[in-house]
């Protein structure tokens, strides 16, 4: 890498992270106290960009110097293929500086994306703080307590109110309870025995068989019917 190029780019990184960094003082000139986060990234980006278009630059070069070293080996000129080999190994020289540039960029680049992270994380926190601190100063425990009690008591009363209006009041008072369920006993019992004495369910009549010939005769019918209406009335009394 020339002496220019090296002048152009600085670095500052402190072993734990601690100090502030001056990296790429005089692309980016004096950083501000309140740098953008997103617009210093774009710019590491860009350097980062540049560096790499350098590097391939200079692989290419490097590459050239070795095809002119072989054509000086064939055409037996020793000392002009040591001078492509020489300019080779500059060339490579500045690629390795390249590629640690570029390790420095993405190192700062994670940083700065931590410490991002870091401040929007905080700001969060900070702010579900006060608003918790907020709602805390808007209801106090004391007045939860207060409006709990009062939840209460007003519970409990609307459960008097109920009781009372549910007491029985002027004549229904007077009633005897016993004497109550004794006749709804009785009232059971009635009920019981109505429901036993109750004709069995007719059982389907058998089917009566008609003669070939001719058809049964209505009165027999008749006759039937009588019988069974007797019987009833019989068991009924």
């Amino acid at each position: 890498m020339s002496s220019r190029f090296k002048d152009s780019v600085l670095f500052h990184i402190s072993p734990a992270g601690n100090k502030s960094s001056t990296m790429f003082t005089r692309i980016f000139g004096k950083p501000k106290q309140e740098t953008n986060a997103l617009a210093t990234l774009d710019k590491l980006n860009e350097t980062l960009e540049m560096l790499e278009k350098k590097e391939k630059v200079l692989l290419k070069k490097a590459a050239a110097e070795v095809e002119r070293a072989k054509e000086f080996t064939r055409a037996k000129n020793k000392r002009a293929a040591i001078q492509c080999l020489k300019r080779k190994r500059l060339y490579e020289q500045q690629i390795e500086q390249l590629g640690n540039f570029q390790l420095r960029i993405h190192d700062q680049m994670i940083m700065l994306e931590g410490a991002k992270a870091t401040t929007e994380t905080v700001d969060a926190l900070r702010t579900g703080a006060a608003a918790m601190k907020a709602m805390q100063k808007a209801t106090n425990i004391d007045d939860v307590d207060k409006t709990m009690d009062e939840i209460n008591e007003q519970t409990e009363n609307m459960k008097q109110i109920q009781e009372a209006l549910s007491t029985p009041m002027g004549a229904a008072a007077d009633f005897d309870e016993d004497e109550l369920e004794a006749e709804l006993e009785e009232l059971e019992g009635a009920e019981l025995e109505e429901q036993l004495l109750q004709p069995a369910t007719t059982a389907p009549a058998a089917p009566v068989r008609v003669p070939a010939g001719g058809r049964q005769p209505a009165r027999k019918v008749e006759d039937d019917d009588d019988e069974l209406a007797e019987l009833q009335r019989e068991m009924a009394l």
